[in-house]
């Protein structure tokens, strides 16, 4: 019995394994748009409103998104495609408010004047994890083989929900702490150690503007990739097209120069979306106000 239970708990992992290794773009990904919603914290709370995001990522993938995605693809496979359009859509609106906040267009909910609202901050990074999780999980379950049967994918669903969660906000913890370390490190009785703590210091807002940066980006290129393909599985295949005759253009420029242009391509149609959404959702709004 237990030698064919620890062949069982073999099989999982490695298929869980290979499915995670599909997931490796959506995970850098998120690991670069969380460390936003910690900027402008206490040191004293970065690390315990990351555990909260993380503890909301598990309950997400575990309670809502594992279920659903195995009672969809079992009964109703067709309504996913339209579930992550939503989901692409609400990406590109968040990437496109944070490129309109670079260039000095507010919107009454992302205020940053005083301190920020943790249970708020915190909710918008589950919200935002939400889709992402989504991403990973629908990956990584087009991954395993389909005759796994039930119980096999769903202990393989769960491997990978766990083990993602801790590399992602494994990261983001490393991250929003390098600051104290590096002070720490300041404190040393050895010269160059001081020098390696301040240099830590004085480089950590540059990291987190590039980081920022980067999980803009990464908002504007999932939600745009999201959209584009699984407009192609629905009702209008012209974005993927146009993605898919230019890409296809440059096939002999290597598999790195194609990869950047497919990611710039859905970041700007991600963007364009998103610029969409923003006006049509700022117009309801003032709407209602005036009502």
């Amino acid at each position: 019995m237990s030698v064919g239970l620890l062949a069982v708990v073999d099989d999982i992992l490695s298929a869980a394994m290979k499915a995670s290794a599909k997931t490796a773009g959506v995970v850098i990904d998120d690991a670069a748009v969380t460390p936003q919603y910690v900027q402008g914290l206490t040191p004293a709370r970065e690390l315990p409103v990351v555990w909260k995001i993380a503890l909301g990522s598990i309950i997400n993938k575990y309670i809502v998104i594992i279920p659903i995605a195995l009672l969809l693809t079992a009964f109703a496979p067709w309504v996913l495609p339209y579930l992550l359009i939503i989901g692409g859509g609400f990406l590109c609106f968040e990437g496109a408010e944070k490129v309109l906040e670079w260039f000095g267009v507010h919107h009454g909910a992302h205020d940053d004047d005083g301190p920020r609202d943790e249970k708020k901050l915190v909710l918008g990074a589950v919200r935002t994890d939400l889709i992402l999780s989504t991403e990973i999980m629908l990956i990584a379950l087009s991954g395993l083989d389909p005759d796994f049967g039930i119980w096999m994918t769903l202990g393989a669903l769960l491997v990978i929900g766990l083990a993602m969660t801790v590399v992602v906000y494994g990261a983001v913890a490393l991250l929003v702490k390098l600051d104290d370390m590096g002070l720490r490190l300041m404190k040393s009785p050895s010269r160059g150690t001081r020098r390696a703590g301040a240099r830590i210091v004085a480089s950590m807002p540059a990291v987190f503007r590039v980081i920022s940066i980067i999980g803009t980006v990464a908002m504007l290129w999932v939600g745009g990739h999201l959209v584009t393909q699984n407009l192609a599985e629905t009702f209008w295949s012209a974005p993927y097209d146009l993605v898919h005759v230019v890409t296809h253009a440059i096939e002999a420029a290597g598999p790195v120069v194609v990869w950047i242009v497919d990611t710039a391509i859905s970041a700007v149609f991600g963007l364009i979306l998103g610029l969409v959404i923003v006006a049509v959702v700022t117009g309801v709004s003032r709407l209602v106000r005036r009502a």
